[in-house]
């Protein structure tokens, strides 16, 4: 917002909100004046946070921009994982992908969704936890969200499943229960409608760094469920279509 614009004050300030399971109104922040102050601010959480899992989730702002946030922590587990719970905390099934081969920016000729689906080796079923550190969220800045993580909490990756849901999600049953009671029961819903919609959109960004979206980097890809909110502990179990299963506990 000005040139006195301090990144590291405010990845100070986001991350004891959250090591404190608090919030403040947007209004307390010094807030980033477009995107490249956001990211460098967001740079900084990363790396005071001590993240070295290669997981990121893709979003796109209402202006069109796509955006990209890392996820930790980041655990590979079918079953028996285990995630910090905090007020306010938000849970969404996902689908995650992991990338096979590199997918380096082409200016003059944008990738098609058919090369983005080559390019990904294979596909998850994945949780996403959030939480938000600013009352708001997203309503009234954009880029201090995007500072925020996008409200990454955490993150379980599921069992493998046939890339071909990434084709057929709308049409998969979703079952989702939280300490053995239903928080969703209805066909998979992805904001977009086409689950590699944000990711698409991100490989074609002029913006993006010259190292994302390398092979062995796991982007997920958005709600399935909407963000569900954990009014306490306890044990999340996610049915994916008829064989597709993940199990973990938030704590």
């Amino acid at each position: 917002m000005t040139e006195s614009f301090d990144p590291r004050a405010l990845a100070t300030k986001l991350r004891g909100l959250r090591q404190a399971a608090k919030q403040e109104p947007t209004s307390a922040f010094q807030l980033p004046a477009g995107l490249h102050q956001a990211m460098e601010a967001q740079d900084i959480v990363k790396a005071d946070d001590g993240c070295t899992s290669n997981a990121w989730k893709v979003s796109v702002f209402p202006d069109g921009q796509p955006v990209t946030a890392p996820i930790y922590p980041f655990a590979e587990a079918v079953s028996g994982a285990t995630i910090p719970w905090y007020p306010g905390l938000k849970f969404e099934a996902e689908i995650a992908v992991r990338f096979g081969k590199d997918l380096p920016y082409r200016k003059d000729a944008p990738y098609s969704r058919a090369e983005v689906i080559d390019a990904i080796s294979t596909a998850y079923l994945g949780a996403e936890l959030l939480v938000n550190a600013v009352k708001e969220a997203n309503a009234i800045s954009v880029y201090l969200y995007l500072v925020d993580r996008l409200a990454n909490s955490g993150y379980v990756l599921g069992p493998s499943i046939p890339k071909s849901f990434i084709d057929t999600a709308a049409e998969t049953p979703l079952k989702v229960t939280h300490g053995g009671k239903t928080i969703y029961d209805d066909l998979a819903k992805h904001p977009k409608g086409d689950v590699v919609s944000w990711l698409l959109a991100y490989a074609n960004d002029p913006l993006r760094p010259a190292d994302s979206l390398k092979a062995g980097a796991v982007i997920t890809t958005g709600t399935l469920s909407g963000a569900v909110e954990l009014t306490e502990p306890g044990e999340i179990d996610i049915r994916f279509g008829d064989d597709a299963r993940l199990t973990f506990s938030v704590v």
